[in-house]
């Protein structure tokens, strides 16, 4: 039986996504040997803007994330950027759109993925939203999942689909965090950095989280209240954890068999803009 916030949530329709694209994005940054890079897409990795880098027919990858939100009905986005991320505001300023409306929140230093979202916390309102990395390209059915959700939800991930059908390699794969379930499909713990044992131990079918989620406004209260991780952050996935051991939030677990294309790496560009190809954007 779901609970009478519950209940109030389940009765908003969910339309609004929130993309974290403020990243620094130093794995892009790096030149250690990685993948050349055409000039424009250069100047978008060395400012932080993997979101931004151009990829099939010269289209930035954000396009391509909008377009499979859109084509699951979530027709207002805010980007969380940073304060230099001008060239963002200006490219969707002039951009010709009439499925999605983009606003933007602005995050003014990369203090971790919990602060980014606590950024869109005036976009977001009292009203359920999904929030997403902005390096990262979900399936359609993952956004239709998260709006089909009673309530806050998770989209996670089997490892085995989501190698086959995306273009993330199993090591990287195995350092994603895994998601624990209790036996009412609700989330009990998220593993961050699981070992060999727990990866053994979950099995091929375990479920793993790519930052996939649907909210209501609890998250910006445990956002607030979590400590910095060791690595000084304020991570995304603590929210998630205080949310449910302190706040008593509960979040189902919608587990997908499906790939998703990662934009991390120099490495990835090549791949993924292969995959986009043929994929005819509509915003």
């Amino acid at each position: 039986m779901m609970t009478a916030k519950e209940c109030r949530t389940r009765m908003k329709p969910m339309d609004k996504l929130v993309v974290l694209a403020r990243g620094l994005g130093t794995r892009m940054q790096a030149s250690d040997g990685g993948a050349a890079l055409e000039t424009q897409q250069a100047r978008a990795a060395d400012a932080g803007m993997k979101g931004m880098m151009p990829v099939a027919g010269g289209r930035p990858f954000m396009d391509y994330v909008l377009h499979e939100a859109a084509e699951a009905g979530l027709t207002k986005v805010c980007l969380v950027i940073a304060p230099e991320h001008l060239a963002v505001r200006e490219y969707y300023g002039r951009l010709a759109m009439r499925r999605i409306t983009v606003e933007y929140a602005v995050q003014e230093r990369p203090r971790g993925t919990a602060d980014a979202v606590a950024a869109a916390e005036a976009f977001a309102g009292a009203d359920p939203f999904a929030v997403i990395n902005g390096d990262n390209l979900y399936p359609t059915a993952a956004f239709a999942a998260l709006r089909a959700a009673a309530g806050p939800a998770g989209a996670f991930f089997r490892r085995e689909p989501l190698i086959a059908g995306g273009n993330i390699p199993p090591e990287r794969v195995a350092k994603f965090a895994l998601v624990q379930a209790g036996a009412d499909g609700r989330l009990v713990k998220i593993v961050e950095k699981p070992g060999p044992a727990e990866l053994a131990a979950a099995g091929a079918d375990a479920c793993v989280s790519m930052n996939c989620w649907r909210f209501g406004p609890e998250i910006f209260e445990a956002a607030r209240r979590i400590a910095p991780s060791p690595r000084g952050e304020l991570e995304l996935t603590d929210a998630v954890q205080y949310a449910v051991d302190t706040l008593g939030v509960r979040f189902e677990v919608l587990r997908m068999s499906a790939g998703v294309l990662d934009l991390s790496c120099r490495g990835d560009v090549a791949e993924v803009g292969r995959r986009l190809a043929k994929v005819e954007v509509q915003l």
